[in-house]
């Protein structure tokens, strides 16, 4: 199958990217169309997971959309955090994103390098004490919630955010010969929006360990998995495939 139209689930890049050196080399085109949206939990979703954030010493942020929506909760609800809790993030970049809303160098802080192992490193022996609350959304964290309970650490994860499809109808994903999804909530954009979707011969690129188990739950067949060794990301996967089948 001659691949000439890619649909990527994502919003377009604002920068240079290295797709416009693949769409001119390999003569294809690239179209950015993101599947779902992020939105904060009402006070009234957050209630019926009965999560006194209270409870909790050390709270854990993968992401700058559920730091957002757990401090709106909290003034919502009435919840005065302590000084004395504790922020894990699972990199610098989503650690700054708290000074949006609390006085940083004021507060324990803690970050990794973007993966979950390294959430656990600066845990340590020195905070496994503590009661965390991992912060989490309908379709993401499985890596860290996972980890905290190889570790043996006293902790609950509580969903601050949701995925919410987004309306897709001006696209047609039959007309495309390839398609990226990132999420599961991208598989089940997909198929909100187009109840009889059949994949017909589309090759799909998978992209993270989450996504994976929805794309074969819903009987779509992956043509392409990233990251790996070779592949570090999807451009990369992209770029090797038309490189080998030609």
């Amino acid at each position: 199958m001659t691949i000439r139209s890619i649909l990527i689930s994502q919003q377009p890049p604002k920068a240079a990217s290295p797709y416009s050196g693949i769409a001119e080399k390999y003569g294809v085109h690239f179209d950015f169309v993101p599947f779902f949206t992020i939105e904060p939990l009402s006070s009234r979703e957050f209630r019926a997971q009965r999560v006194n954030i209270l409870d909790y010493t050390a709270i854990v942020f993968s992401a700058r959309s559920t730091i957002d929506a757990f401090f709106h909760l909290c003034e919502e609800l009435r919840v005065k955090i302590p000084e004395t809790m504790k922020y894990f993030c699972t990199s610098e970049a989503v650690a700054m994103y708290l000074q949006k809303h609390i006085v940083y160098r004021k507060r324990k802080i803690f970050f990794g390098d973007g993966s979950a192992a390294s959430v656990i490193a600066q845990i340590g022996t020195k905070h496994k004490g503590e009661k965390f609350l991992v912060a989490t959304s309908d379709s993401t964290n499985g890596d860290l919630t996972g980890v905290f309970e190889e570790n043996g650490f006293d902790y609950s994860s509580a969903m601050f955010v949701k995925s919410v499809p987004c309306d897709l109808k001006g696209i047609d994903p039959a007309s495309y010969d390839m398609i990226v999804l990132y999420n599961p909530a991208d598989v089940k954009s997909l198929f909100e929006n187009f109840p009889d979707f059949r994949q017909n011969g589309i090759k799909f690129v998978s992209y993270g360990k989450s996504v994976v188990k929805a794309m074969h739950e819903a009987g779509l067949e992956i043509a392409i998995s990233a990251p790996t060794a070779e592949a570090p990301s999807v451009a990369k996967a992209i770029e090797l495939y038309l490189e080998n089948n030609l």
